[in-house]
């Protein structure tokens, strides 16, 4: 295997551990943060930056190796960008309808007015 150029070494590696940080930040407050609504934050946010930091370096690394764009990468970065907010808004309104109580007290549901 011939070695990478660094053109592509840097950028890939510097997004290697970009991701690696975020994915961690994000894990560490899933595992640290005191209620489920700021817990949330973590998986959706900062991991999903970070997933999507190491799919890029990814996607550099075999685009020079196979002089072509791969389509594994392209499809997981994009499922993962459109999957991850709409399951943190389906959580979000499942623990609000269930009365979750927050680090504040009890989340009440909004009540509409006619």
């Amino acid at each position: 295997m011939t070695e990478l150029p660094l053109f592509i070494q840097i950028p890939a590696a510097a997004l290697i551990i970009i991701g690696a940080f975020f994915a961690f930040v994000g894990s560490l407050g899933l595992a640290k943060l005191p209620d489920f609504f700021m817990r949330l934050h973590g998986p959706t946010k900062a991991t999903t930056l970070g997933l999507g930091a190491m799919l890029t370096a990814s996607m550099l690394f075999f685009t020079y190796t196979r002089q072509s764009l791969t389509l594994h990468e392209v499809l997981i970065t994009l499922f993962l960008f459109m999957t991850a907010p709409v399951s943190a808004h389906i959580l979000s309104k499942a623990a609000i309808k269930s009365r979750l109580y927050d680090s504040t007290g009890m989340v009440e549901e909004k009540t509409r007015s006619n």
